[in-house]
């Protein structure tokens, strides 16, 4: 079973379930489900365009913890339940992630053998008719345009005027941070302190 089943299944714990010796952390998670599953629903609702839908649904995850203040093991239990969902969402995302990556590369490579494919069919062909700018077969037409194209052969001969100057610059965050943290200081610029948090 996965996160996933917990979530989706709405079913409340049996009796058997409940007298099991020792639960796990899985065997907890199907007590919590329906929260788990509540959890879920209003997840969904955080990433929507719609600002005060997302505004409600904050407020009311927020409001669920909120008011299980003074109740530790209460406040444990629905806390483990967004660590579910949490979990669940960033598996998702990994995965999904993972088939995007694939499927790029499965793209690029049927992309490669089409354009080669291509190449040769039209190499054949105008070896066949030199003259010809269109083909058409049974269920296909193979038609071509003239374009013109600069191709530059030496660009360090090229006249200055022919040459376009583009300039970026950005932030050398990891000099100004030593600089901020030596002391110096530096305007437009400061130190902020972020601690990270991870679900384990």
């Amino acid at each position: 079973m996965t996160v996933l089943t917990a979530i989706k299944s709405a079913a409340p714990a049996t009796s058997a379930q409940a007298e099991a010796p020792s639960p796990g952390l899985w065997q907890l998670g199907i007590e919590n489900q329906e929260l788990t599953s509540r959890v879920a629903r209003l997840a969904e609702q955080l990433d929507i365009d719609d600002p005060e839908l997302r505004s409600q649904a904050i407020g009311e995850l927020e409001a669920a913890l909120l008011q299980e203040e003074g109740h530790r093991q209460a406040l444990d239990s629905k806390a483990d339940s967004y660590c579910w969902v949490i979990e669940h969402l960033r598996g998702q995302a990994a995965y999904r992630q993972q088939q995007a990556k694939r499927l790029v590369e499965l793209a690029r490579g049927e992309e490669s053998r089409a354009d080669a494919l291509e190449e040769s069919l039209v190499l054949v062909l105008t070896k066949l008719q030199p003259t010809a700018a269109r083909f058409s077969f049974p269920h296909h037409e193979l038609t071509s345009r003239k374009s013109q194209a600069v191709e530059i052969d030496d660009e360090d001969s090229l006249p200055p005027e022919w040459l376009s100057i583009k300039t970026t610059s950005q932030p050398d965050k990891a000099a100004i941070k030593e600089a901020l943290k030596a002391g110096h200081p530096i305007p437009g610029a400061h130190l902020i302190s972020r601690r990270t948090w991870r679900i384990r």
